[in-house]
């Protein structure tokens, strides 16, 4: 289903009084549910495979009060130090590839352009490189998980 379809979709539901939309597209699957407490919408697009896609229309997706009591927690414990963020959405990727070294470890000193992390977003690998150089405090992120636009990933002290 084409984006601009989505999008107008998403609209749709927003200024209206439905609460949930399920649109059926050849072997496409799209439902979207407005959720009423948080005034925020929900995109779920089924692929033929049957593995859903997520699309969330607001800037702050939250999907559950746990996630965000959890997302509260690390806002409250604000790290000290120049905070690395992810500059994009995709998977958190510590090493170049499974089974070898990371490229930081907590303690290991960097320069300003050393790789820390490899973020993969659709199907590309992107390297990122320290904006500033010290010594690697904190890291924040799991390898493999999945990252955020201007999620916390490394702190340098």
């Amino acid at each position: 289903m084409d984006l601009r379809k989505l999008k107008t979709l998403i609209d749709l539901v927003a200024e209206s009084d439905i609460a949930e939309l399920e649109v059926t597209e050849g072997e496409s699957k799209v439902r979207i549910v407005k959720s009423s407490a948080m005034a925020q919408n929900q995109v779920v697009m089924m692929q033929p495979q049957g593995l859903p896609q997520q699309f969330q229309s607001a800037p702050a997706p939250v999907a559950a009060a746990a996630p965000a009591a959890a997302a509260t927690a690390v806002v409250a414990a604000e790290p000290t130090g120049h905070v690395v963020k992810s500059p994009m959405v995709g998977t958190f990727y510590r090493s170049s590839a499974p089974g070898n070294p990371a490229f930081v470890e907590v303690g290991a000193t960097v320069k300003e352009g050393d790789t820390l992390c490899i973020i993969e977003a659709m199907k590309l690998l992107n390297e990122i490189d320290a904006d500033k150089a010290g010594t690697i405090t904190q890291i924040l992120v799991e390898n493999g998980q999945p990252v955020e636009f201007g999620q916390p990933l490394f702190v340098i002290g």
